[in-house]
């Protein structure tokens, strides 16, 4: 290809002198008509970051001024009246003016959007000129545009008029005046109205449009043919899907991208496996055929399927990641959010011009599902923002079988949720591939500039219906008489080519050839693809593999360095002034690290902390007052009096230190975990942490404990570590917050998959969240963290037990009791523990031993036998819980504890001593809770 003119300037003269002139010239005529200088240039300009002015200097008129000073001196400025102005053409103007603003904030409503032409709206009337007092008589009359971007000062009614018809009410319906920033409101003026909606492409750029058409619908048309009946949820009807996604990484790779994490249900997917990703076809087909992957125990269907490779843009090589998705729909954009942020954080991307997520939504579920209106919440939050999301809604305007708007949502759009963020809204027809390219650069070009979400709202239709077993006549018949004389969007952009000449049928019918070839030949079809991918754009995962449950992992710290990091938290800055009861527990640490006091949880969590950072491990915590802690024990942010500054002690511990971020979220639990899970899928050697501000909140995010955290690894070898904290603890306080649903935890546990843990003691935290990270195991660990044994006068460790110790699977009998004497063994988890030691001190027993599972999967069925292997003379072994008898640990845990029972003695029967069984998690009575809770005492130690 001959070198460009552009590139030969950059190269040879840095765009200076002579050269620095003539692009000034054309700077100059872009700026009155972009469709006047070369595409190359015309691309080059566009991302030039603008400050929203005119394109021109153009000069107010006594009209624009006096709307100017209306804006100045009034709150909200209201229309002016006729009457304000004196003559006839005066008048007149304004209401030209009005117009202009009408076609902005409504030109959308009269934009032909729909492929199928069903979608019929009536045109506003305050689109037609005859609404503004004008007439076909002022047609020809000249006019002051205003700040219309046509490049010009004046221009006729008609041609005024005919400049708002092609700009918005073409095939793109575009929606940003609802943006409050009145730069970014200019900058799409200019960039939509200077090119009339509408942008003239190159031949070559034409044709890689068709070309990549030509592969949309090729893949779908001999998957149909080799695979009849067979569901695949084709892109068939909203192919332009593939040029789009071809545009937003070569555009953005050309803006110095250099991974792509993208989030798509299951409409299209493997049409973007193939035709974007680079898959290989054969793979695919295997898949079609019902070959198992390797490795996976469960495995999962090819349209959930996740994928990564690099392809090679303009600004060089570019990471592509494919999010695994099962079919919860929405639930994948948060996730895709957490991996992007994990990896902006590794590149100190802090204003995420490196790594871009993408989200595919389908338009049912982008206005049905809850968790997208959480992750638009989270989008511009300290915590979670990753410099934009570009947001693409295949619209096949059908939610499953509701086609009747009234039916699938209360607003006009599926995409009016997106407005909630001000993020500009481009709806599109998907027929008009030419205007989706324009938009998609439109996209790419505002997130850059803004580091602000974008919509594109892809305007299609499903030609098989739902899927490609389903009868689509059956629910929409008019639509589907409709679609069954539809042409294919390629069919129409290879007519309109070759129609204008710029293509013969032979180039079209080649293109179609050689794409069917690739497929028969199984070979790749992404000619971007980077065969031998650069390994540093992704993480390896190598040594956190083929590791056993069982190895024992080295928790200890050396004692004097854990007092210096202990010291060393306690330092504020200078004329920090700390809340009373914040000192006194910084206080209390002071004396906790001389070992003067016994160590308490909130000490010795934060000491886990500080030792991992010391050894070179990032930590990341987030949740609903995750700095304080919701029962104000950890003050890991300490807050200052005076001016409420914060300061993170966790943060200054030495120069050079890793990250250590906290943040108090937002109040969603769904798409905060499930960003939280999607940032532990990709930084492995990081602590992540979510914390529930009680137990029972993680409720609202089950689904991303069902399809993700309990299930990844054996779906799709998603390896997770991440940790998430858990209050409980039954404290007479209600139904709410006292369980946080243990045995729904325990239910999901299988084939090693995560661990579920109740630590009873600070060491035992401490050891625990330092296990988590220094062994190279990556599996998700659920701890239900206590209230009350915060500060439980029996709850204490001592600064030997977090040097010298390690996590306890199992925590035997602790009082000097004669193993001869026991014949009745209790076995416990949690808070329970500390009740039942008292009840048997206060008594006097010397018969009972009482034994604490502190790990509850996987169970430690060997720890546990090697404890039972104490008592000789055991009549009675008894599980002993709070929970009521369908929830909590016995039902998923008994069979582990009998089978222990039994080996240990075949005459011992396991027992149970706790709540009745309950529909409510706990009573609403303080005196019935009570009353409860001696029974389960009393019938543990008599049962």
């Amino acid at each position: 290809m001959q070198e460009s003119v552009m590139q030969r300037m950059w190269d040879s003269a840095h765009l200076s002198g002579g050269n620095a002139a003539y692009v000034e010239e054309l700077y100059e005529l872009y700026l009155h008509d972009p469709n006047a200088v070369p595409e190359e240039w015309r691309t080059y300009f566009q991302k030039l970051p603008t400050d929203g002015s005119a394109a021109t200097d153009v000069s107010h008129s006594t009209v624009r001024d006096h709307f100017v000073l209306l804006a100045k001196n009034q709150r909200r400025a209201q229309p002016v009246s006729a009457g304000s102005v004196s003559s006839e053409h005066e008048k007149k103007q304004v209401e030209v003016l009005r117009m202009i603003q009408a076609y902005r904030m409504r030109g959308h409503q009269a934009a032909r959007l729909d492929p199928l032409g069903l979608w019929q709206r009536p045109v506003p009337a305050d689109l037609s000129i005859n609404h503004y007092g004008l007439t076909d008589a002022d047609l020809d009359t000249t006019f002051r545009t205003g700040g219309l971007y046509i490049g010009k000062e004046e221009a006729s009614l008609r041609e005024i008029h005919q400049a708002l018809q092609h700009t918005y009410c073409h095939t793109i319906g575009a929606e940003f005046t609802h943006i409050v920033d009145s730069e970014q409101r200019s900058w799409f003026q200019q960039r939509l109205e200077s090119v009339r909606g509408r942008p003239q492409f190159s031949a070559e750029v034409q044709s890689h449009l068709l070309e990549r058409l030509t592969a949309a619908e090729g893949l779908e048309k001999y998957l149909g043919t080799k695979y009849p009946g067979t569901k695949r949820f084709g892109l068939e009807g909203g192919e332009s899907l593939i040029p789009l996604l071809d545009e937003v990484i070569q555009r953005s790779g050309a803006y110095g991208t250099k991974e792509i994490v993208i989030g798509m249900a299951h409409r299209g997917r493997l049409n973007v496996l193939v035709n974007t990703f680079g898959k290989n076809p054969r793979d695919l087909f295997d898949e079609f055929e019902g070959k198992k992957t390797e490795g996976l125990s469960s495995g999962d269907v090819k349209y959930h399927q996740g994928f990564s490779s690099n392809v090679m843009t303009a600004g060089g090589e570019v990471h592509l990641a494919l999010a695994f998705n099962p079919s919860h729909l929405e639930i994948v954009s948060p996730v895709v959010e957490g991996s992007v942020r994990a990896r902006q954080d590794r590149r100190s991307d802090v204003a995420g011009e490196k790594v871009l997520p993408i989200s595919i939504h389908g338009d049912a579920a982008f206005a049905g599902q809850g968790v997208v209106m959480e992750t638009f919440q989270m989008s511009q939050t300290r915590g979670y923002k990753t410099g934009g999301t570009i947001h693409i809604v295949i619209n096949n305007q059908v939610g499953f079988t509701t086609s009747r708007a009234e039916d699938s949502r209360s607003t006009e759009y599926c995409t009016d949720v997106a407005k909630m963020i001000q993020a500009p809204i481009f709806h599109v027809n998907g027929d008009d591939p030419e205007a989706v390219l324009f938009v998609t650069q439109l996209a790419v070009d505002y997130r850059m500039q803004y580091k602000r979400d974008v919509v594109i709202d892809l305007v299609c239709y499903r030609r098989r219906g739902h899927n490609e077993a389903d009868e689509p006549n059956g629910t929409q018949p008019l639509m589907y008489q409709q679609i069954s004389k539809q042409r294919t969007t390629r069919e129409l952009y290879a007519e309109a080519l070759t129609t204008a000449v710029s293509h013969s049928t032979d180039d079209v019918q080649f293109k179609i050839d050689e794409y069917r070839t690739a497929l028969d030949n199984g070979q790749h079809v992404v000619k971007s693809l980077v065969k031998e991918p650069n390994k540093e754009l992704f993480v390896d995962w190598r040594p956190y593999l083929g590791h056993a449950w069982t190895a024992r992992h080295d928790t200890r710290f050396d004692l004097k360095t854990l007092q210096d990091l202990s010291n060393k938290l306690m330092e504020v800055p200078e004329g920090f002034v700390v809340q009373r009861q914040v000192a006194k527990i910084l206080e209390d640490r002071h004396k906790m690290a001389a070992g003067a006091l016994p160590i308490n949880w909130g000490y010795a969590e934060t000491m886990a902390y500080a030792t991992l950072l010391f050894e070179g491990h990032p930590i990341r915590m987030t949740g609903q007052d995750i700095g304080r802690g919701t029962f104000s024990h950890r003050h890991a942010a300490l807050h200052n009096q005076k001016d409420g500054s914060t300061y993170l002690p966790l943060q200054n511990l030495y120069e050079g230190q890793p990250r250590f971020d906290l943040y108090d979220s937002f109040l969603s639990e769904e798409a905060v975990l499930a960003f939280e899970y999607g940032y532990a899928t990709t930084k492995p050697n990081s602590l992540v942490i979510w914390e529930a501000q009680f137990g029972d909140f993680a409720n609202g995010a089950q689904v991303v404990f069902d399809q993700f955290i309990s299930s990844g690894e054996h779906k799709w070898g998603r390896l997770c570590g991440l940790t998430m904290l858990l209050p409980h603890g039954y404290e007479g306080q209600g139904p709410e917050h006292s369980s946080a649903r243990l045995e729904r935890y325990l239910q999901l546990c299988a084939e090693h998959n995560m661990q579920v843990c109740v630590p009873t003691t600070p060491a035992q935290i401490y050891h625990l969240l330092r296990r988590q990270v220094i062994r190279p195991l990556r599996k998700p660990l659920v701890v239900l963290t206590p209230k009350s044994l915060l500060r439980h006068k029996l709850a204490i460790s001592t600064l030997e037990d977090l040097a010298e110790g390690s996590f306890q699977t199992v925590i035997p009998e602790v009082d000097a009791i004669d193993a001869k004497k026991v014949d009745r063994l209790i076995l416990c988890s949690g808070k329970v523990y500390y009740d039942l030691l008292e009840k048997r001190r206060n008594e006097g027993r010397e018969d009972i031993a009482i034994v604490r599972i502190e790990q509850l999967y996987p169970f430690p069925e060997d720890d546990l036998t090697e404890v039972l292997a104490t008592y000789k003379s055991l009549k009675h072994i008894v599980w002993c819980q709070e929970e009521p008898m369908n929830q909590g640990a016995w039902y998923c845990s008994q069979h582990h504890m009998r089978r222990v029972a039994t080996a240990h003695k075949k005459t011992l029967f396991l027992e149970y001593a706790g709540r009745e069984a309950s529909a409510a998690p706990a009573c609403g009575y303080a005196s019935l809770h009570a009353e409860q809770q001696a029974k389960l005492l009393q019938d543990a130690f008599t049962v």
